[in-house]
């Protein structure tokens, strides 16, 4: 019984510390007008064509609304214990979607090998969708429909 609840404590501090680090990241976003995701995309070291793609006139807003509001509400949803699956699998394909302009194989950015916090990030986000964590401390547990 004491392991169980060690486990599932375990799992609630993930889910909510991963829950604040993309929502704070994407509301920052959202309240900043000059924020533009151009910059990254334009530098993209590993399938620069379609990160170039993103960053052109017309792709550009999209990916900006998609980038500011796909981090605070996958944050959100983490925060409060709802559609974590679903925030889970999407939130990690975010992350590889943010791994790979940085990927200059094996290095990622300046600091990393192969591995970076992104994959890390990813990690996570597959296990919280994997398992229950909706239903620890959060609203899944008494909406079962939204977990």
């Amino acid at each position: 019984m004491i392991k169980v609840l060690k486990k599932d404590f375990l799992l609630f501090l993930l889910r909510i510390s991963i829950g604040w680090l993309l929502f704070y990241a994407g509301i920052t976003k959202v309240l900043n007008p000059a924020w533009s995701a151009g910059g990254y995309l334009q530098n993209a070291k590993t399938f620069s064509g379609f990160y170039q793609w993103l960053a052109t006139p017309e792709m550009l807003p999209i990916t900006n609304f998609l980038n500011e509001w796909g981090l605070t509400l996958l944050g959100a949803a983490l925060l409060l214990g709802v559609f974590v699956r679903w925030a889970g699998i999407l939130g990690a394909l975010m992350m590889v979607l943010y791994y790979l302009p940085i990927l200059e194989f094996p290095n990622v950015g300046e600091h990393s090998y192969i591995v970076d916090e992104h994959i890390i990030y990813a990690l996570a986000l597959l296990l919280l969708a994997a398992s229950d964590a909706g239903k620890i401390f959060g609203l899944g547990k008494k909406f079962p429909r939204l977990a």
